[in-house]
């Protein structure tokens, strides 16, 4: 390559790789869309295929059927789930405003009522100023219900956004269900990778993302469910709320909903409402619990092929950096980091066997070279020069 072709081969990487960096700095106001456009895609994708074929490979209409199923079956009941959980917030927290739900007191009636045998063993806890730490789990408990319900509120106030950024991406959805498999081929042609570990990391992918969103969600909604039912049944006031709770935290693997209903039950437990604590702990290990054992690793960790203490690290780190999406990215990024290390020792050995062999090819050509010059430096005068000689 000259050096002119090698001045116009990197600047075009130059300008290759600055309108890369403009066109995601374009779309990164409308990254949630994006992002859950491609994960519905992903998981809708056999849903896609299947009415493809039932309907003779018309592509337009096979994924309007498809993007109506979504609609219907996720989003729908997702906004309705959403509306109902904000009123619930909002209620809870006025009556953490006004006292009328007092977590502090709550909290220094439990300490109060420690066995004899805890008091004593814990003496430096329990010569603290109860009352101000009532005050603070209050003040903690109000300022956390005003964030969650300032948040929740932020949704219903841009409500603009908000139907721009749910327009985007059923707009976006229909285009990856119609023509997700040649932007697949596409993508997979333009990366620099070879055929085997493109199909490794694909399928790793798109598993991650199936077992991830299908698990986790079947168990957030399972165990939210049951939380809400039993909460409801003791005559727990906001019990949805509750539920959504432990739907949420249940994307924690092992501890999830235990942190609702386990305090829940120590305080019934200090009311001195034993058959209510026992229900509840009962339920909750024996029914919440048992549905995260068995339907986690099930969904989650046979497809996934990521250990459990795996899988809670990456959803805690993903949950912090990218928010509600992160119980998705986390899991995808730690699969994925565990597919390209798997990947290295045979990329390693792949390195060096074309190393070998182009060492190999190298020592050919040059001793063919050196054949070629030296064949040419023994070879004999030719007839018309030993004629010119003689003339001369």
């Amino acid at each position: 390559m000259t050096t002119k072709h090698l001045l116009f081969f990197r600047s075009f990487l130059l300008l290759l790789a600055i309108v890369s960096v403009a066109f995601i700095w374009l779309i990164i106001p409308f990254y949630g869309a994006i992002f859950w456009g491609t994960i519905l895609a992903v998981l809708f994708a056999p849903v896609q295929r299947y009415l493809l074929n039932k309907t003779n490979g018309r592509r337009n209409l096979s994924a309007l059927l498809t993007l109506l199923i979504i609609l219907l079956i996720v989003i729908i009941p997702v906004i309705f789930v959403a509306g109902a959980l904000i009123q619930e917030m909002v209620l809870v927290y006025n009556r953490l405003n006004t006292g009328e739900l007092d977590i502090g007191g709550y909290f220094a009636q439990i300490i109060n009522k420690l066995p004899p045998v805890l008091t004593k063993e814990f003496g430096p806890i329990s010569s603290l100023d109860i009352s101000k730490l009532s005050e603070k789990v209050t003040d903690f408990a109000v300022s956390s219900g005003q964030f969650l319900t300032r948040k929740a509120l932020s949704i219903g106030s841009n409500t603009f956004q908000f139907i721009i950024s749910l327009g985007v991406m059923l707009y976006l959805l229909f285009f990856l269900l119609r023509d997700g498999q040649s932007l697949t081929r596409r993508i997979s042609s333009l990366v620099p990778l070879s055929d085997e570990q493109k199909s490794h990391l694909f399928i790793k992918f798109t598993k991650v993302i199936r077992a991830t969103v299908k698990g986790n969600l079947a168990v957030a909604a399972v165990q939210g469910a049951l939380g809400g039912i039993i909460f409801w049944f003791l005559g727990i006031q906001g019990a949805l709320f509750w539920g959504v709770l432990m739907g949420v935290l249940s994307l924690l693997p092992a501890v999830g909903a235990s942190l609702i209903w386990a305090p829940v039950a120590i305080y019934f437990v200090s009311e001195g409402n034993y058959v209510d604590a026992i229900i509840l702990a009962a339920f909750g290990m024996f029914v919440i619990g048992l549905t995260d054992n068995l339907l986690r690793p099930t969904l989650v960790g046979k497809d996934t092929k990521i250990p459990d203490y795996l899988i809670l690290i990456s959803t805690l780190g993903g949950l912090s950096i990218f928010g509600l999406n992160g119980f998705v990215i986390g899991p995808l990024i730690t699969a994925m980091f565990m597919a390209c290390w798997t990947l290295f020792p045979q990329a390693m050995h792949d390195h060096d066997n074309y190393y070998i062999q182009d060492q190999h090819e190298l020592n050919r050509k040059a001793k063919r070279l050196k054949h070629r010059s030296g064949s040419r430096k023994t070879q004999p005068d030719s007839p018309t020069n030993h004629k010119t000689q003689s003339e001369e």
